[in-house]
Formats: structure tokens, C-alpha cells, sequence
């Protein structure tokens, strides 16, 4: 018993280091987030992340939200969806929107998905709102969330660009960020998994 704890103990220091000191947390999400080359479009379609309880804005969405903002302003962009609900009183979609509408983005480029509170259903109710000939669509989220989005999406035959945004590569440029964006690689790959088997990728 004594050497088993002594191994588990001797993993569970590698692993911090390995977490905490090696390129391994930026790597993995540049591998999840795919091509990286920025594509434009004329459908941006941006995926809601989190929000706190009273319906503000959390970490992912602000920063999906702010790179759809910087993405409008380089022109082309028609149509801005922005898709995910909330347990909240107020969906994660309509602070996202109203976030947009603050930096400038008009009302009528946007349109809020607000039902939706898996990526699965981002992109069932997703589909009703691409007009037929608006454009190519192209998809914003973060890098480590790329992977699943993507093919989420593909296989529901909805052709997206992708379009990744430096999340966990953003947090892991300090090492008292790497964990926490560690663990939410741990998280996107037990949730990678379920939907591989659920046949949604």
C-alpha cells in the first residue's frame, strides 16, 4: 500500500510539473483549435461560454464576444449569430449582443439564439437562422473548444470556417493560468469523448 501511494504521489508531482513548467497546456489547445489563419465571412456565427448567476458575462464569452467585435470592424460580416442560453435570468446570448451592440456593432447585423445550452443544440438552433445564399459562414469560439464545435456543426451539414480565439493559449502564457486552463482541457475532453460516442462528431 505504501508503494502504491508512493507512485500515485510521484505521478501527481510529474503531472504539476509537466503542467506547470512545460509548453504542454498551449500545445494541446493550438491542436484542438485547428487552422489558425482567421478566415472572413459574411455569417459570424459566435458560441456563448460562461456567465455568472445574474446573467453577466463570463471569461470565455467576453472574450468571444470582444474577437466577433474585432472581427466585424475588418469588414465583410453581414450577420452576427450569437448563439446560447442560460440558467439565468437572462440568457448568455442577449448579454453577449448587448455587449456587441456597446462596441459599436448596429442591432440589425445581430441576431441571439437563446435557447440552446449545449454546443449540440448551438448548433440545431443555429441552423433555421442561416439565410439561404447570405454567405459563407464562419465559426467563433475558443481554441480548446474548436474541436468538438466544428464537427458539431459539420455534422449537422452546416459547412463552418473556423475561426479560433487564443483562450487557454491566452491563460497559459502564465504559469498561475495554466491550471485552471488545464483543467478545462480535461473537461473538453471528457465532453469530446461523449460526443464521439453519441455519434454528434
Amino acid at each position: 500500500m505504501v508503494r502504491g501511494l508512493s507512485a500515485a504521489l510521484a505521478s501527481l508531482g510529474a503531472l504539476l510539473l509537466i503542467v506547470t513548467v512545460t509548453p504542454l497546456v498551449s500545445w494541446c489547445a493550438r491542436t484542438l483549435a485547428g487552422p489558425w489563419d482567421d478566415p472572413r465571412g459574411e455569417v459570424l456565427i459566435v458560441l456563448a461560454g460562461s456567465s455568472t448567476n445574474d446573467g453577466v458575462i463570463g471569461g470565455s464569452s467576453y472574450w468571444r464576444s470582444a474577437y466577433a467585435v474585432f472581427a466585424y470592424h475588418e469588414g465583410g460580416v453581414r450577420q452576427i449569430i450569437v448563439t446560447g442560453g442560460s440558467n439565468t435570468p437572462t440568457p448568455t446570448a442577449v448579454s453577449m449582443g448587448t455587449f456587441l451592440e456597446c462596441e459599436g456593432v448596429p442591432a440589425r447585423v445581430i441576431s441571439l439564439e437563446t435557447r440552446s445550452t449545449s454546443t449540440r443544440e448551438n448548433a440545431l438552433y443555429t441552423q433555421p437562422l442561416l439565410s439561404a445564399g447570405i454567405g459563407r459562414p464562419v465559426l467563433l469560439t475558443s481554441d480548446f473548444h474548436m474541436f468538438r464545435a466544428r464537427r458539431v456543426f459539420q455534422r449537422l451539414g452546416i459547412n463552418v470556417s473556423p475561426r479560433p480565439i487564443p483562450d487557454v493559449a491566452k491563460r497559459a502564457s502564465t504559469w498561475t493560468g495554466r491550471w485552471p486552463a488545464f483543467l478545462d482541457l480535461i473537461s473538453e475532453g471528457v465532453k469530446i469523448v461523449y460526443y464521439s460516442a453519441r455519434g454528434w462528431i
